[in-house]
């Protein structure tokens, strides 16, 4: 599984720098933006799932909803996305590369098992007995394996990226981005 684990990895740097290349975004924002869509995925999970419970019910999943967003605020949304680029930077610059890589290989490979395996059980579940609680399970389960293979990925240099110059390099001659934006 390693072997696996290696390849798909060395696969998701190769799309990371692609897309860096393309948008001039790091596969640091990108995790950052997929682990954001993960957070709101689950919070309308709970939402959806005790909407129906009673009252008391629905008030502890709403408190301890409110608890979890107000320690999110407090750790992982704390820090901006550019800090973490910075230091993605500054290791590359250096030579270094991304410890996560074997660092978090314990973590990968049971979610990218889970990802594969439970994928025909989940298809399953949800086209047979209708429940879209699985469906949401299971991208909760995908929505964090591809977090763990982006984070584990090394960016390329800052660059503006070839759509950000092609829209500057499309505006009209004469004008710059600076006087646009005090209009």
């Amino acid at each position: 599984m390693t072997y696996i684990d290696s390849a798909l990895l060395n696969l998701t740097e190769s799309c990371c720098r692609r897309f860096q290349l393309l948008t001039g975004r790091t596969n640091v924002w990108l995790a950052v933006q997929l682990t954001n869509l993960s957070i709101i995925v689950y919070f309308v999970w709970a939402g959806a799932y005790f909407w129906g419970q009673a009252i008391v019910l629905r008030l502890a999943v709403g408190l301890f909803c409110g608890g979890l967003l107000y320690v999110l605020t407090q750790t992982v949304f704390k820090v901006p996305i550019e800090t973490y680029e910075d230091d993605a930077y500054r290791r590359v610059a250096k030579g270094l590369r991304n410890p996560r890589r074997v660092r978090d290989a314990l973590l990968r490979i049971p979610f990218l098992t889970l990802s594969v395996a439970l994928f025909y059980p989940i298809l399953f579940v949800y086209i047979d007995l209708r429940l879209r609680l699985a469906l949401l399970s299971y991208s909760l389960i995908v929505l964090t394996t591809a977090v763990l293979y982006l984070l584990a990925c090394d960016p390329l240099p800052p660059n503006a990226g070839k759509l950000e110059v092609w829209r500057r390099g499309s505006a009209p001659k004469g004008r710059t981005l600076a006087a646009d934006e005090t209009r």
